[in-house]
Formats: C-alpha cells, sequence, structure tokens
C-alpha cells in the first residue's frame, strides 16, 4: 500500500476547495466527504503547516489538476512527512475509506445450521 499516493485525491480536493485554508479548517471535518478527510489528513501530516507544507500547498492550490510537478511536490513533502515520523503513514492509512473487493458480497452468516440463501 502507498500510503502517500493513496492520499492524493483526498488532499487534492481538500486544497482545490481551500488552498493552504485546509490546513486551518474545522468546521466541517466531522462530514464524511473527500474535501473534509482530505483536510483532516493534511492536518494530521502537516499540522497547521510550517513554511515548506504550505509553499508545496499553495504550489497544488496555485496549479492546474493534473500539473504533475504540484502535485509530486506534495507528495513527496507527505513521504516526507512519513519517513520523519514513521507511525504516520499507518495513522494516516487509518483515515482512508475502506476498499470493498470483488469478493466481499456484504453478507455475513452466523450460527450453527444457518445456510445461506441461493
Amino acid at each position: 500500500m502507498d500510503t502517500a499516493k493513496d492520499v492524493m485525491p483526498y488532499v487534492t480536493a481538500a486544497i482545490n476547495a481551500y488552498g493552504v485554508g485546509a490546513l486551518a479548517k474545522t468546521g466541517e471535518l466531522a462530514a464524511d466527504t473527500d474535501v473534509a478527510r482530505g483536510s483532516r489528513i493534511l492536518q494530521r501530516v502537516f499540522g497547521r503547516g510550517d513554511t515548506e507544507s504550505k509553499l508545496a500547498i499553495m504550489r497544488v492550490a496555485g496549479s492546474k489538476p493534473d500539473d504533475e510537478p504540484s502535485q509530486t511536490a506534495l507528495r513527496l513533502a507527505i513521504l516526507e512527512a512519513f519517513q520523519t515520523e514513521p507511525h504516520l503513514a499507518t495513522e494516516v492509512a487509518a483515515m482512508l475509506p475502506r476498499e470493498v473487493t470483488g469478493d466481499d458480497d456484504g453478507m455475513i452468516i452466523t450460527g450453527d445450521r444457518v445456510q445461506p440463501a441461493r
């Protein structure tokens, strides 16, 4: 799992919505939206933001959505934070929504003689 890559859709959604202000947003953080999740991730990774992280976020905010150099700079800043605090990647990964695989039909069957309906 590449957590830094996996968080990019969420953090860029937050940056596109709020710019550097994503680090200060608190009102809608309880919402279960991509933007709110991205803001929470950015705040967890960067706190209120040092100068370098704010510059990386400003580059993404001021760029086009497909601007690869800006996206790469942000991803590298996230990876650097993960290297500085190794437990951070695990904490951030837990903030991501769980993926549903094709093997999971959502059915839970319990009991001694329960047979699934066919």
